[in-house]
């Protein structure tokens, strides 16, 4: 890949492009990065997880960190929620601040799955498609110091097909919720490891019913709940992102590529609002294929967000091959509130405070200050 950029060439990353219902300037996107700093205990969003996201309004569209559906689909400490009235004022206020600065955003909604701990749930297990053995953590506070900690999550508990599709249910609720707290969409966490890519891969699934086994079987879950989310807020309101690649996590599946192609098709016949791809950013990655780029867009011709350790370079190289049209970034944007300015103009980016990324207060999260603040 030859990602380098001469003056002649456009910034492909800074032409415009429609989205979220409405031309966005730029292509730049807001990643979900979970930030754990909601209200204890109710897992609600606050004032200061407003002030951060409407620091960061100017992005093309803002993805919000991880939600969960209900009590069942948490997996980490501080995480926000989605289903209480609380949990929802609490969003109306975050969708309220960043509409008042010209911003759209979309709610992430998160099922976890067996990426969770009992702590979370009075005890019982974490549940998953099959009860298989795997090897995780999660970032979970310390209820004796204090202190948040990584610990390792124990083998789940299979969902019986009623919970499954009360699952789906669940997920449809959510997106209701979030239209009425404001939101311009929704965005189905489908990445990661997370319960809707447990389903997807032979590895974490071995169900025998019409939830497993065949990749017919493997994919109904997530088509059912696409199916139930369109139904309710609008195939534009809706949007999935998935993670191709991942093998962590007990998660490296033989089958998996032809499978999330199988879904693109899906998704491209439901009209989805975009499909989001997760590319691996740690440094012995697996490979994100061009190869797949050009099968995934055969087969979805929609919009495509890409993240992954982008810069400027791989941006435009990505969207200028047709295999994206906007790229999120993560990190970036948690140090730079004004990452499209920066990009835009080549400033300087600042490096962002890993201590700070779980828990905490306005220190590491919004008390970054954008470029023109530092020269000041």
């Amino acid at each position: 890949m030859n990602a380098r950029m001469n003056a002649a060439e456009v910034n492909r990353l800074f032409t415009p492009v429609q989205i979220a219902g409405r031309t966005a300037a730029h292509r730049v996107v807001m990643a979900p990065m979970t930030r754990a700093r909601s209200t204890q205990p109710s897992d609600a969003p606050n004032e200061i997880n407003a002030l951060h996201y409407a620091q960061r309004a100017d992005a093309a569209l803002i993805v919000t960190e991880a939600s969960q559906i209900t009590p069942q689909g948490k997996g980490y400490s501080f995480t926000p929620g989605i289903y209480s009235d609380e949990q929802i004022a609490g969003w109306r206020g975050i969708s309220s601040a960043v509409h008042a600065k010209g911003g759209r955003i979309f709610l992430q909604l998160w099922h976890v799955g067996r990426m969770s701990h009992p702590d979370f749930h009075n005890g019982e297990l974490p549940v998953a498609p099959s009860a298989v053995p795997f090897e995780a953590q999660i970032w979970k506070v310390n209820p004796t110091t204090g202190q948040g900690e990584m610990v390792n999550c124990p083998t789940p508990r299979a969902l019986s097909t009623e919970e499954i599709r009360g699952i789906i249910g669940d997920f449809r609720v959510a997106a209701r919720n979030a239209i009425s707290a404001g939101f311009d969409g929704v965005e189905i966490h489908g990445a990661n490891g997370y319960l809707i890519d447990q389903f997807l891969r032979t590895t974490s699934n071995v169900r025998e019913d019409e939830y497993g086994g065949s990749r017919e079987n493997r994919l109904r879950f997530l088509k059912e709940l696409i199916d139930a989310v369109v139904d309710e807020v609008g195939a534009d309101r809706t949007a999935i992102r998935l993670a191709p690649f991942l093998t962590a996590r007990g998660m490296a599946c033989p089958d998996i590529l032809p499978t999330i192609l199988e879904a693109a098709a899906y998704l491209e016949k439901k009209g989805i609002a975009y499909l989001h791809l997760v590319e691996a950013d740690w440094d012995d990655a697996p490979q994100f294929t061009e190869s797949f780029r050009q099968d995934l867009r055969a087969h979805f011709s929609g919009l495509i967000i890409v993240a992954g350790n982008y810069d400027l370079e791989r941006a435009n190289w990505v969207i200028a091959n047709g295999y994206a049209d906007l790229v999120a970034f993560g990190r970036k944007f948690v140090a730079n509130p004004d990452l499209p300015t920066r990009l835009r103009d080549g400033l300087p980016l600042a490096d962002f405070d890993g201590a700070s990324l779980f828990g905490g207060d306005a220190k590491g999260y919004s008390d970054y200050q954008p470029w023109s603040a530092q020269q000041a």
